[in-house]
């Protein structure tokens, strides 16, 4: 898929292919080499939200899965388009995640991060903040902060 893929297309593509006991598919980012370099060195863990880790399709170390349907993460994903300088950010243990789409977060970034990490939380999950939590460590413990004040 190309760099712009659309938050709501792979919440689609998720809801398609999740429910299945297969590997879930999930659009792999296009990240350059150093973004795509500290995504790969994402230890995450086995569990989400009291859910198993699943194999995605295609296979990369940029994306990964748990539960069905699927919990998802993107790793090396451009920035939101939606993202405006009034969008409302929620920090959640030193991350600030934007929310989208707007009316209704199912996917959420991670901001103010040198990758941009997206998180596909089924409402299922809700709260999705439980989810975002539970995958927050690993995020800070690999992908450093961007300098102050960017986003």
């Amino acid at each position: 898929m190309r760099r712009g893929v659309s938050p709501v297309l792979v919440g689609l593509a998720l809801l398609t292919s999740g429910c299945a006991g297969g590997a879930v598919r999930v659009p792999v980012p296009e990240p350059d080499g150093a973004t795509a370099r500290l995504c790969a060195g994402l230890r995450l863990p086995e569990k989400v939200h009291g859910r198993e880790r699943r194999d995605t399709s295609p296979d990369s170390p940029l994306t990964a899965a748990w539960g069905s349907p699927a919990i998802a993460l993107r790793c090396g994903v451009p920035r939101p388009a939606g993202l405006r300088p009034e969008s409302r950010l929620v920090d959640i243990n030193g991350i600030s995640w934007f929310g989208h789409p707007v009316d209704r977060p199912v996917t959420w970034t991670a901001m103010a991060r040198q990758a941009y990490v997206e998180v596909t939380v089924p409402g299922e999950y809700e709260p999705a903040g439980d989810v975002l939590i539970e995958l927050g460590p690993a995020i800070t413990a690999t992908i450093p902060p961007k300098p102050e004040g960017r986003i």
